[in-house]
């Protein structure tokens, strides 16, 4: 068990996510960088299915009543045990009574903390993933205490750790695909969306990310359609939505591009006044 003495800006429960389910207007949802949560739970040998904590910008503490082992991969806010500061994408043995706190950011937007065998919260829909209507909260409050994998101490000596992927945090292309409506734009637009340097806007979150940049634009708006995580809309002020992991499942605006599973990871440890530029695959 582990409870949780802080729970900080946005801090959730998340595995892959539920599939499936658009038909009755339920999101995927889902961890917002899988490369990252996907990581660490193979670090432990956990199965990918297992669910994690994902913790947006740091400044919350745990409180560990039972041993077991963690990984932290994805952002680093700079995490520590016990006021100790411990590596990331490492394996790393915690005790009972043990505290491991974050605070500031160096680098990304979204951490995981996944411990051995996973999180067991509440399933719902096949799935752990936190969503408000959907599952009892939506976000982790102070004094949870959130139920976890057994640990058999004998069974794990390894102290496995993998070196952190620069890009993944650092790079400044967004891959994509032509969305279902790209070739609807003229000449001039598809050379803008290519072209501009995009700034993510203050109106940013699992929903979506609004960048500030607009693409002059007179499409009319389509008939609701199907949209999914990565789906680039087109407002008619012209204004840019990126839709992830907690997206609506249908939409009326003109999706004129579809990002890659990767470009949304990188993009999902991205925050307010980062940059990016798409580029067409």
């Amino acid at each position: 068990m582990i409870k949780v003495l802080k729970a900080g800006f946005y801090t959730s429960i998340q595995d892959k996510g539920r599939e499936g389910y658009a038909s009755i207007g339920v999101p995927v949802s889902g961890a917002m960088d899988t490369y990252s949560s996907d990581l660490a739970n193979r670090i432990l040998n956990n199965v990918e299915t297992d669910a994690v904590l994902e913790i947006a910008f740091g400044f919350c503490a745990f409180e560990f009543l039972s041993e077991t082992i963690i990984c932290i991969s994805g952002g680093h806010f700079s995490p520590k045990i016990n006021g100790v500061p411990i590596s990331l994408q490492t394996r790393i043995r915690v005790y009972k009574k043990d505290v491991l706190t974050f605070g500031h950011n160096s680098f990304g937007a979204r951490c995981y903390l996944a411990v051995k065998n996973g999180f067991l919260t509440a399933q719902v829909l096949k799935s752990r993933s936190f969503f408000q209507n959907i599952t009892l909260q939506s976000l982790l409050s102070n004094g949870d205490v959130l139920p976890i994998g057994v640990f058999a101490a004998s069974t794990d000596p390894s102290n496995t750790s993998v070196k952190i992927v620069e890009d993944h945090f650092e790079s400044q292309k967004i891959a994509c695909y032509n969305g279902p409506e790209f070739d609807a734009l003229e000449a001039f637009q598809k050379e803008a969306l290519v072209k501009q340097v995009f700034t993510i806007s203050n109106d940013n979150n699992r929903m979506g990310y609004r960048l500030n940049e607009v693409i002059e634009n007179e499409l009319p708006s389509i008939l609701t359609s199907a949209v999914l995580p990565g789906t680039v809309q087109l407002t008619p002020s012209g204004e840019l939505i990126v839709l992830m992991r907690d997206c609506q499942v249908t939409g009326g605006y003109p999706r004129v591009l579809q990002l890659t599973n990767t470009a949304i990871n990188q993009l999902a440890q991205k925050k307010t006044n980062d940059t990016f530029q798409f580029v067409l695959k």
